[in-house]
């Protein structure tokens, strides 16, 4: 679904509002590792049992695990569960996976990941250029980049340093999955509440469609986490 209806902070055509169910309440969030100067360190034990059971690649899982970790220090009130990061991520790019791709340990897509022209053809938003070309290569329409694919203008707002590595870095998951975190968490207040919830992932991408599908899979993943 890359970059068709799927774009970070952009408005699509088929804007509508969403019916149907309301989203499960967060899992409690990610146990954490043997590192009390870290508290978003992610246990390993953990890490692997959850992508075991619901088929997330490990290093993925871990992005946005510690993602909400970070997020539940620096605002407990959002209560973003980490299914949502993990289904906003399938349905952006597989896991960083799309087109063939991988995440490499530090979390980084091995090539990097870059949707169509948002030139408003039929079922996408019309935005054009705001960076000549400089993140996404385009320099007559915006493009969606990265593994949580947000447009150039999206990520000069909410660019994130997610792995402390000095930089925010758009084709690292450890990054664009903080990123995303807060974005929701803004757009949205208290996502444990169903409203709220529904209200942040439209902000992120105004398609009815889109939203039941990253209900349905935030839904399949908290279910199947618990074996």
């Amino acid at each position: 679904m890359l970059a068709v209806l799927a774009v970070a902070g952009a408005v699509a055509v088929m804007s509508r509002a969403v019916p149907g169910p309301q989203p499960a309440a967060p899992l409690p969030p990610a146990p954490v590792g043997d590192r009390p100067d870290d508290p978003t360190t992610v246990s390993p034990v953990w890490a692997d049992a959850v992508a075991e059971r619901t088929g997330i690649p490990g290093r993925a899982l871990v992005a946005y695990a510690a993602a909400t970790l970070r997020l539940d220090a620096e605002q407990p009130g959002c209560r973003l569960g980490w299914p949502t990061l993990a289904a906003i991520g399938a349905v952006e790019s597989a896991h960083g996976t799309y087109g063939g791709t991988h995440v490499e340990p530090d979390g980084r897509t091995a090539e990097p990941i870059t949707g169509i022209p948002l030139d408003g053809s039929e079922g996408v938003a019309a935005i054009e250029d705001s960076d000549d070309g400089e993140l996404d290569g385009d320099d007559a329409w915006d493009r969606a980049v990265g593994p949580m694919q947000f447009i150039p203008s999206t990520w000069r707002q909410w660019s994130a340093d997610g792995n402390g590595d000095g930089r925010a870095d758009v084709h690292n998951l450890d990054d664009v999955a903080l990123a995303a975190g807060r974005y929701l968490c803004a757009s949205g207040g208290d996502l444990s509440d169903g409203t709220n919830w529904r209200q942040a992932v439209l902000s992120y991408n105004r398609s009815a469609e889109y939203a039941t599908t990253v209900l349905d899979t935030a839904n399949d993943y908290a279910r199947a986490s618990k074996g």
